[in-house]
């Protein structure tokens, strides 16, 4: 199978119906199975020539019928949709200390179960790229996946990122060859890649396949490691002039507060994110707190997991339960600012820390009782994310082959010309 979609999509170059072909399979990626009659109204084409794009491609092996739509009083539709694994795309998820890598397809399938390699970011591209690169190339061979049969990688991270220009201001700084991060993976991969903030994959995740589908004004928490926020605002995911928006981890919210990683004292991140979390507990239990975290050795005390701190408050552990009351408490101060700020119908609350629920929730919502107006609260829900721990490879998927295909559509009407 080869996923170059201007030779295989289209048997005739000189197909005059290429550009619609293009268009017509980036709506059903986006929209799922869909009726003709939905298909014609955002191709603003008419019902013959709808049909006779799809039964071309059905012909071609890309669309199939997909059962029967809902009836408004007369016959059901069918309903079309992609095929399976016609179209395959890398995903790379880059977290703090370890990385996970997958291939899923065009509807969202996993081919493989996700990897985890222990390969923590970096300030370096040099060593981790290296190291990178290995790992892809052991899995996908494993798997049998070759490079042709992908249309591309999409590669998450954290940090202040400009997808544009391609670049990570926060990681992957160094760079003897003078080229951007994207430019850097790509000549890596041999593959057209994007990259995007891990806030952003969430976000998209959650709005593709998560509780804000069909929502138009949604807030998405990522608590993880740092703390970020993914903005869906009239039905559009907002990232700003730059792409830098949702930076909430890092306004100060604190009085003469710990130094941040970003050069600011007081930040939110170090009151309530993973990295705090991790580091709180470190120092505690050194300095002889009393907890089951005592049972620690000092190896695993210095790079405590979040889940583990989450397993101790589960056990009724009064430390571990006080420590993520308190991040619920900053967080909630935080939440309250931005329910005025923007309004939302909901808020998603995902990551790591997410996972303590209800000893977070609870002080969260008592902070937000406090600091926030109530004719404005009241409009707001609070959820948790019910995706799961690899959602954000879902996101990057959705990003990542919706530009791609964008990138076909424009390759395609200059070929038509």
């Amino acid at each position: 199978m080869n996923l170059n979609l201007l030779n295989d999509i289209i048997k005739d170059a000189n197909d005059k119906q290429i550009v619609s072909k293009h268009r017509l399979i980036k709506h059903l990626f986006k929209l799922g199975a869909a009726s003709v009659s939905t298909l014609c109204e955002l191709m603003d084409m008419s019902t013959p020539s709808v049909l006779k794009l799809i039964i071309s491609l059905m012909e071609e092996g890309w669309i199939e019928k997909k059962g029967l739509g809902v009836s408004m009083g007369g016959r059901k539709p069918d309903l079309y949709g992609l095929k399976d694994k016609k179209i395959l795309i890398l995903c790379i998820d880059i977290e703090l200390f370890h990385t996970k890598i997958a291939v899923l397809d065009n509807n969202y399938n996993f081919i493989f179960d996700v990897k985890t390699i222990a390969l923590p970011i970096s300030k370096s591209r040099t060593d981790f790229f290296a190291l990178l690169h290995t790992q892809i190339q052991a899995i996908l061979q494993t798997e049998g996946i070759d490079n042709k049969q992908l249309i591309g990688c999409s590669v998450g991270m954290p940090g202040l990122i400009d997808a544009e220009k391609g670049e990570n201001y926060s990681y992957f700084l160094s760079d003897t060859e003078n080229i951007s991060l994207t430019s850097a993976f790509e000549k890596m991969l041999e593959l057209p890649v994007v990259i995007q903030n891990d806030v952003n994959g969430s976000s998209m995740a959650e709005f593709t396949h998560g509780l804000a589908k069909g929502k138009k004004n949604v807030l998405i928490l990522l608590m993880d490691w740092g703390v970020g926020l993914g903005i869906i605002m009239d039905g559009q995911l907002r990232q700003g002039t730059c792409g830098f928006s949702g930076e909430l981890g890092h306004i100060p919210f604190v009085e003469n507060g710990a130094l941040c990683y970003c050069g600011k004292h007081g930040c939110l991140e170090t009151v309530a994110s993973g990295n705090a979390l991790s580091e709180m507990a470190k120092e505690d239990i050194l300095s002889g707190k009393n907890s089951m975290l005592n049972k620690l050795t000092n190896e695993e005390l210095e790079r405590i997991e979040p889940a583990v701190i989450i397993k101790a408050a589960n056990k009724g552990d009064q430390y571990a339960i006080q420590l993520l009351s308190n991040v619920g408490t900053y967080m909630g101060k935080g939440i309250a600012v931005l329910i005025q700020l923007f309004n939302p119908e909901l808020i998603i609350l995902s990551g790591k820390i997410a996972g303590a629920k209800q000893y977070i929730t609870l002080p969260m919502q008592q902070a937000i009782n406090m600091y926030c107006m109530t004719q404005i609260r009241e409009k707001t829900t609070i959820v948790s994310s019910e995706l799961g721990e690899n959602s954000r490879l879902l996101g990057y998927a959705a990003t990542g082959i919706d530009q791609f295909l964008d990138t076909h559509i424009k390759k395609a009407k200059k070929l038509k010309k």
